[in-house]
């Protein structure tokens, strides 16, 4: 990838969860990965893909029935080394961004790394779109995913909980708050003779 424009990786990572307490050292693994990469505004890449776990091979019933992603849909995914690679591979000599929605999919990332001993993929800056639209809103609470593209008015993409849906919803709500951003900075502040109308305040002193 080309070009002093920072890359826009918007990525989702769905995880394993135990159920009730788990196993003994129980930590989440990514089993899910979606993620689109823009270039000066356009969508240059989309990836998709089903990973191993690679300690807690077995998903629990609770986390198959919550994502809806079976046994043989991770066993024949690719390795978290292999998704590592393949993250590396965008990383754009750190001129990226880095877009979440909420701050677990890089934490989640950061750890599986450290537990497999793998370099962590990404050198560039990171946003968290759910504090940037709390921020922006003035919201006191975080808002879910799909609930912010729906106060837009709009509906979310394909199927919520699925990585690459998410990623895409992510995506464009991203699009919808950056162009509220241009809006809003485009707006010039009003001068006091536009609130004033200074004809009549003349036409007082005058009297």
């Amino acid at each position: 990838m080309n070009g002093n424009a920072p890359t826009l990786i918007f990525i989702d990572f769905e995880f394993s969860m135990p159920e009730g307490k788990g196993p003994k050292g129980f930590f989440p693994e990514i089993i899910e990965v979606g993620l689109i990469s823009v270039q000066e505004r356009t969508e240059s890449n989309q990836f998709s893909s089903y990973v191993k776990p690679r300690v807690f091979k077995r998903l629990s019933r609770r986390c198959r029935s919550f994502l809806s992603i079976t046994q043989d849909n991770v066993d024949s995914g690719i390795t978290l080394a292999a998704l590592v690679k393949y993250l590396a591979s965008l990383n754009n000599g750190g001129n990226n961004k880095v877009v979440t929605w909420g701050n677990m999919d890089m934490r989640v990332l950061r750890q599986n790394c450290d537990r497999a001993r793998l370099p962590f993929p990404f050198s560039g800056e990171f946003i968290d779109l759910s504090m940037e639209y709390k921020r922006f809103f003035g919201d006191r609470n975080q808002t879910g995913l799909w609930k912010a593209v729906q106060e837009y008015g709009r509906d979310g993409v394909g199927n919520h909980h699925k990585a690459l849906d998410d990623a895409m919803t992510t995506y464009h709500i991203y699009q919808l708050v950056e162009k509220d951003k241009s809006y809003l900075n485009k707006l010039e502040p009003t001068t006091i003779g536009e609130r004033i109308d200074l004809s009549k305040l003349q036409h007082l002193l005058v009297q």
